[in-house]
């Protein structure tokens, strides 16, 4: 399994698709994470657009991420119910296996924690 970190659509290039092809050749399973990002993403078409995308190029979205409070980044932080509310349109534009799941980290906790959309 390779997992891409892509954010928006504009980065799949002839490029990055050949390089996806290569790695399905020999059998690899190729997934994408992204990171949901105030003023580039933060829209449910752009990630529509990004996830089929990425399913043509022949990676499957997998991760979503809301973005972690880091130093440098709150100009592109997005409140978690914003996040959540672009992702229930998410849901609505695409077939179920290009949804990525919603999620955040969590300090102290071992493993992603999935967001449900607010309906």
């Amino acid at each position: 399994v390779f997992v891409l970190h892509i954010n928006h659509a504009n980065e799949i290039d002839s490029p990055i698709a050949n390089a996806i092809q290569k790695l399905k050749n020999h059998d690899v399973t190729v997934l994408n994470q992204t990171v949901l990002l105030k003023g580039i993403n933060d829209n449910s078409q752009a990630l529509a657009d990004l996830s089929t995308m990425l399913f043509s190029a022949g990676a499957l979205p997998y991760y979503l991420h809301v973005l972690d409070k880091v130093a440098g980044g709150a100009h592109f932080d997005l409140a978690q119910n914003e996040a959540q509310s672009i992702y229930a349109k998410l849901v609505n534009l695409l077939p179920g296996y290009l949804v990525p799941k919603l999620v955040i980290e969590q300090a102290g906790h071992t493993a992603k924690t999935i967001l449900s959309p607010i309906l």
